[in-house]
């Protein structure tokens, strides 16, 4: 024991979380190269990888320089400083960045040209198109534009997070050299602009569309900003600011107001990237450096265009030939319009697989309980719901109809704050009682109660989810969602809004995994008796599912499960801190993940328990943030007919995949995985799209 307690001491049996999400944006990149995919949803995927880029270092690599700064020296489990982290990123992205640019020229945008969707440069315009770009400039774009100098007697211009702007060189007669700056208005404007034109009628979609990018108009029309001077060279650019400004006044009287100068002062944090073409002048560059204090390798060079996430409003084009097929999800006949939702889930519990199954049923829980006079109160926590919700409307017409309405509003979800301040600002004003987190911690949990007065006395309606109360996120998230009138689970779900919005401690929940009281030390403790199952009669079996694997008490609870000798099926979207398949450490672990047409976010845990099989589903991943820092909730699947599905027909689909499913190497990369010349090719997405309905009986 002591030497294995040795093994796993050493660094090198973790994979550092950092490199782990780059390998993970990879996978993004590798699906807009994927032909079998529609030409605008490989648009789609470039956009994303670029927007997962901004994301990353807004939050990971400015708290990797923040930690440079201040000297820090404790480093993470796979040992390395924030100096070889920073190192590594650099090396791991050029060749990413390089590949992101020569697929978006080289194979999207041809075959963009070729379906009708045509990109152009200014200077490929014809004098129809420049003359109509002329009139869209003078009338609409240039009364906006504020050309800023700056030399000795102009300060440097603050330059705003992830803003596009155009650094220009001018001249003026006397031969002297000038800098300037111009924001490229993509807050007012389309990034892209249509150009007029005519398209192919009666078609009814946007066939033989012309396109251009708006800095390309600002460029062509310098002149007009800089009268009376030679504008010799343009050049965009944009920056990216540290944005994990953490809040740590939880004590404040006022969370809410807090929450809001918090997030003034990301929009001024300290510059971490500079993105610029690669043909920028390098005296450009380099003063850029000086004035912004980025460091020159934070610097990139890369192609055009800058800011590859703007790409996205591509998918705004009425181009149904280009996407993906839509599909309708499926809605069982006892949730359907009209029923009563209350009666379905007192005869038994539902599951939900979004998107496979509709939201609608959620929504149509609340709104029958917003409506039912028999329902005293809803309970409900609210991390992204995003705009226009169905949900929050339902809850504020619960209000209207006198129900009593507690809603834990977490204020501090991550670029969501803006919009939860908005709900919660409404909520509050129609007297529904809104609390805004918990001192200390972050409420990732997914609950929703409902309180309902029967013959036989109150009974709690539960709905326990995987994903966030967002209509908008089921349609492309996979999420499991529960409804259940469980007696037990009802209790634990009442005694953890008691700590939510009051000062209950509870420490023991009966059916529940709580973080950060209970969570952890109960998924160790099920891999322990797995461990123990398998000594004693040889089938241990652990799968689970996640987004991210970056715990070490669990990376090496599961070593010591491999050790023994337990297969583990793990598959792990994200980030993933285990290095499987290593000889004697963890051969009988596996490592997969699944990117595809949806954004893999369900979380299921399996273990076989000696036959007495157990699964859990709920909000949490594997990390230290959400063990420790986050309130979070796994809950069990105790209905056979919902635990059979899950164990029979789910986890074996996605285990089964050989067409989107890629799998980890002892290195942390990943191999492609191909169906053999005897296999049929499983796309497990695709195939719960085809039997989404089917994958269990709730009658039985």
């Amino acid at each position: 024991m002591d030497s294995q307690q040795a093994i796993m001491d050493k660094s090198s049996l973790f994979i550092n979380r950092e490199l782990s999400w780059i390998r993970f944006n990879r996978h993004v990149l590798d699906e807009a190269r994927d032909e079998t995919h529609p030409l605008l949803e490989r648009v789609k995927f470039l956009a994303i990888f670029a927007n997962n880029l901004d994301e990353f270092f807004m939050i990971r690599v400015s708290g990797l320089q923040r930690q440079l700064a201040k000297g820090v020296l404790k480093s993470p489990p796979d040992g390395m400083t924030p100096s070889q982290q920073l190192d590594g990123i650099r090396k791991m992205l050029i060749p990413e960045l390089e590949t992101q640019y020569r697929v978006w020229h080289d194979e999207i945008l041809p075959r963009l040209d070729e379906a009708g969707i045509h990109i152009h440069m200014y200077s490929g315009l014809t004098n129809a198109q420049k003359d109509a770009m002329h009139t869209f400039f003078v009338n609409e774009v240039f009364p906006v534009l504020t050309p800023l100098a700056f030399d000795s007697s102009h300060p440097f211009p603050f330059i705003s997070n992830l803003s596009l702007n155009l650094a220009i060189v001018i001249r003026d007669p006397a031969k002297k050299e000038y800098f300037a700056r111009v924001k490229v208005p993509t807050n007012l404007f389309s990034r892209l602009v249509r150009i007029p034109g005519p398209g192919t009628a009666g078609t009814g979609k946007d066939a033989d569309v012309h396109l251009i990018y708006l800095e390309e108009i600002i460029a062509a029309h310098l002149d007009m900003l800089f009268p009376g001077m030679e504008v010799i060279a343009s050049f965009p650019f944009r920056i990216t600011r540290d944005a994990d400004l953490e809040i740590e006044v939880d004590e404040a009287s006022d969370l809410l107001t807090t929450v809001e100068e918090i997030m003034e002062q990301r929009a001024r944090g300290k510059p971490v990237r500079i993105e610029m073409e690669c043909g920028m002048h390098d005296n450009i560059c380099h003063m850029l450096e000086k004035k912004l204090g980025v460091p020159s390798d934070m610097i990139y060079r890369i192609g055009h265009p800058v800011g590859m996430a703007d790409l996205m409003q591509l998918m705004s084009l009425d181009r149904p030939d280009l996407k993906d097929i839509p599909f309708a999800p499926s809605v069982a006949a006892e949730l359907g319009e009209g029923k009563d939702i209350f009666a379905a889930i007192r005869d038994h519990d539902i599951l939900l697989y979004h998107p496979y199954d509709s939201f609608t049923p959620v929504v149509n829980f609340l709104q029958q309980a917003a409506r039912d006079p028999d329902v005293l109160g809803i309970k409900i926590t609210l991390y992204r719901v995003g705009s226009n919700s169905p949900v929050v409307n339902a809850l504020m017409e619960a209000r209207e109809n006198g129900k009593a309405v507690a809603a834990l509003i977490e204020l501090k979800a991550r670029f969501d704050e803006e919009n939860n301040i908005g709900w919660a600002r409404a909520l509050e004003h129609l007297g529904v009682h809104v609390v805004y987190g918990v001192v200390g911690l972050k409420v990732h949990a997914k609950l929703c109660m409902v309180v309902r007065r029967e013959k036989d006395g109150i009974r709690r309606y539960v709905h326990l989810g995987t994903g966030n109360y967002n209509a908008t996120t089921s349609r492309i998230y996979t999420d499991f969602g529960m409804l259940t009138a469980d007696r037990a689970i009802g209790d634990d779900v009442a005694n953890l809004f008691n700590f939510l919005t009051g000062y209950a401690r509870i420490e023991q929940y009966r059916k529940l995994l709580v973080a950060p009281v209970t969570l952890r030390k109960g998924i160790i403790d099920r891999i322990d008796r797995e461990i123990s199952h398998h000594r004693e009669h040889g089938d241990g079996h652990l799968v689970f599912k996640m987004n991210a694997l970056v715990d070490p008490i669990c990376i090496e609870a599961l070593y010591r499960a491999s050790q023994a000798g337990v297969r583990i099926d793990l598959q792990v979207r994200g980030i993933c801190c285990l290095r499987p398949g290593i000889p004697g450490i963890s051969d009988t672990i596996r490592v997969t993940a699944i990117v595809g047409r949806f954004l893999e976010h369900a979380r299921i845990y399996y273990f076989r328990n000696g036959g007495n099989e157990e699964v859990f589903l709920g909000s949490a991943d594997l990390m230290p943030r959400n063990l420790d820092r986050r309130v979070e909730v796994l809950y069990p699947v105790e209905t056979p007919v919902i635990r059979d599905a899950i164990k029979s027909r789910i986890l074996p689909v996605q285990l089964g995949d050989n067409v989107k499913v890629r799998t980890m190497q002892p290195d942390g990369t990943y191999t492609r995985r191909q169906p053999g010349s005897d296999e049929k090719p499983l796309n497990a997405q695709t195939w719960f799209v085809e039997h989404r309905g089917t994958l269990y009986d709730p009658t039985r």
